[in-house]
């Protein structure tokens, strides 16, 4: 179920089973974005927060938990329902975990003392905890954010992620992360490759070759591409073309700069490449696209 989805803020729904879903939170936008759900008692929540920060808060805002970026929150209450009231900070974004408790105990039949809140004298008890994730979960994440898949597997392979997510999230193995995710197993490979994000972010208009900047952030050309990829979702320039046409869009929109300026800003030498990469991104030149922007304007100044 897709309730809100656009260039900068996106909400989507996917049921793994009955009594059984997942929710993802994108917000590009700079300001707050709120969402909000029912979810009763008979169900336990999962929520991790890939980038930025997010609030959850409860008895109409009484109190609120915050879920920082690479962080978890889970929490259930079997005597009290806990709706969803999310709001979520600009540029975040926040994958929750939802089953029913009856679900969540069946995947642990048989582990059931290995896990605290599990156990026989706890399960009538309300419960939550905030921890750190590891890079594995991140990677995770990342792959249920930014898959593009054919829709016909769409729900087979977010379940069988979703899956994997739960596993990994209590397993306490010392070598989980190593068996999972080879390249990332160091947690200095995942510092060094968030340095080469902020090094392409802050150079668009003249980025480093793959090379360079594999030598830069001092790993290898290979676990540059793969750790990357398998991050953020995308290949390095991949992700830098996303960036650098919404920085273009927002610069447009601003209406303080020419195509030529704004082509010139993110890295192209002449306007007819930066209008060409400007359609391929958004299926509409610079100028078509402000031009649509202000129709809409005015007829959101007529309506009001």
């Amino acid at each position: 179920m897709e309730v809100k989805n656009n260039a900068q803020r996106s909400f989507n729904e996917v049921l793994i089973e009955d009594g059984f879903y997942v929710l993802k939170f994108q917000n590009e936008q700079d300001v707050n974005v709120g969402y909000s759900r029912e979810i009763n008692k008979k169900f336990i929540q999962f929520h991790f927060c890939l980038k930025g920060k997010g609030t959850f808060s409860f008895n109409q805002g009484t109190y609120s938990l915050n879920v920082t970026e690479e962080n978890s929150l889970l929490l259930y209450n079997t005597q009290l329902d806990l709706p969803l009231n999310l709001k979520l900070a600009p540029k975040s974004s926040i994958v929750s975990v939802v089953m029913t408790l009856r679900k969540f105990h069946s995947l642990f039949t048989a582990e059931a003392d290995y896990i605290p809140f599990l156990s026989t004298d706890n399960k009538e008890k309300k419960y939550y905890a905030q921890e750190p994730f590891s890079p594995s979960i991140a990677v995770i994440l990342s792959q249920i954010i930014n898959y593009n898949l054919h829709p016909s597997i769409k729900a087979l392979y977010v379940k069988g992620k979703i899956y994997e997510l739960i596993a990994l999230y209590f397993n306490r193995s010392p070598n989980a992360d190593i068996e999972q995710c080879p390249y990332l197993a160091d947690e200095e490979n995942v510092k060094k490759i968030k340095l080469a994000k902020e090094i392409i972010l802050d150079r668009m208009a003249e980025p480093p070759t793959l090379p360079e900047l594999a030598s830069e952030i001092g790993l290898s050309l290979k676990r540059l591409k793969e750790g990357f990829k398998q991050i953020y979702g995308d290949t390095v320039y991949g992700f830098l073309f996303d960036h650098k046409m919404e920085y273009a869009r927002k610069m447009l929109e601003t209406g303080q700069f020419n195509v030529n300026e704004v082509g010139l800003k993110v890295g192209y030498s002449t306007a007819s490449h930066f209008i060409s990469a400007f359609k391929k991104k958004y299926s509409t030149t610079p100028k078509k696209y402000l031009t649509t922007l202000k129709q809409k304007l005015r007829q959101l100044f007529f309506l009001n």
